[in-house]
């Protein structure tokens, strides 16, 4: 069994290469093993275009020690066609007799199928290696089709003595508490999740791009809380450099290039009524970045997954509280001379 953890490991090492670019598809890594010796690995880079079995297969010199080999997989091989074809009929083709499976896919077009179609085939399957880390690394994956809403992950900054923002400021953009390092991690962040949530005072106040400009990688769809259509057309979410969703009460609003309207009752659940429309975007995670209101909204519905919340040497004196979380299950790390607290909600 040790031999088995030893490659589902580094199934979930090449895996991890894909964060942020195969939305809405699980990340996936693979590896072929012959006399314990990898000759072939491969991830899921995107989606649209071949799964980690696929460019595992693809990556073997020689074709004919797939009949003796081993591939080792972190999630259920597919069973359906979708933009790809089937990677189980690509296992039996090849005649490899020996799948080792990390956790099974929870989507309803796999979910066990494909490990039924391999054993069908005759292939000696394996289930449950380092299950527990393969869940976790597909997280966002997991959330969106077993709970029905993308995974949301809360991320603020605070200062010394509890403020997210001071109580007054001369210009509409954003107010720093933070060091450049914490400021480049978040924009890292916002590359491998699939969409960012601001209220409409963060829009109005600090007129912010919402995008992914000091790291490489996709921008996040930018998801706002407008309530009244207040936000200026002028304004940077309006830029047309990446889809935009905004949330209204208006039913007939404007329409912009690159932006979606959607109608919320703003007297009801607002938390829960932008969490189903996403789901129905296909959105699998999401970041919010506040302000207050809005953050607050989702803690008080316990509508989060994590909370990365930055702690900087600035003190305010007065204005903006930060948000009340309890972070009773979190841990701690230094950036530079900024703290972050980073909690999980397990409820």
């Amino acid at each position: 069994m040790k031999i088995h953890e030893k490659y589902i490991r580094r199934c979930i090492e090449l895996a991890k290469n894909g964060l942020g670019t195969t939305y809405p598809n699980p990340l996936v890594g693979s590896v072929i093993v012959y006399e314990d010796k990898i000759i072939g690995e491969g991830w899921h880079k995107k989606s649209g275009e071949p799964h980690a079995e696929v460019n595992a297969v693809n990556s073997v010199k020689d074709k004919s020690l797939l009949k003796k080999a081993t591939i080792y997989v972190s999630l259920e091989p597919c069973s359906h066609f979708g933009k790809t074809p089937p990677c189980c009929d690509l296992i039996i083709k090849n005649k490899i007799p020996n799948v080792v499976i990390g956790t099974i896919d929870p989507n309803v077009k796999v979910a066990g199928n494909g490990i039924k179609k391999l054993m069908e085939a005759g292939i000696h399957v394996t289930v449950g290696i380092l299950e527990e880390e393969c869940n976790e690394l597909n997280k966002r994956f997991f959330t969106f089709h077993e709970k029905k809403r993308p995974y949301i992950i809360l991320k603020w900054a605070e200062s010394q003595d509890g403020f997210i923002a001071p109580k007054e400021k001369s210009e509409k953009k954003p107010v720093w508490i933070t060091n450049r390092y914490s400021r480049q991690l978040v924009h890292k962040w916002r590359t491998e999740e699939q969409a960012i949530l601001v209220g409409t005072k963060t829009a109005i106040d600090d007129n912010p791009k919402l995008n992914a400009r000091d790291w490489s990688g996709n921008n996040p769809i930018r998801v706002v809380l407008d309530q009244n259509n207040r936000i200026p057309e002028d304004n940077h979410i309006f830029d047309n450099q990446a889809k935009t969703i905004l949330f209204s009460k208006s039913k007939q609003p404007i329409k912009k290039e690159n932006s979606i309207f959607e109608y919320i009752d703003f007297e009801q659940n607002i938390a829960t009524q932008i969490i189903q429309s996403l789901y129905q975007h296909q959105i699998q995670s999401i970041i919010i970045e506040g302000g207050r209101q809005t953050l607050q909204t989702f803690i008080d519905a316990n509508l989060w997954d994590e909370a990365r919340i930055f702690v900087g040497n600035a003190q305010f004196k007065e204005g903006i509280k930060a948000p009340i979380l309890d972070k009773n299950q979190f841990k701690k790390q230094s950036i530079g001379n900024d703290e972050l607290i980073l909690s999980r909600n397990y409820d």
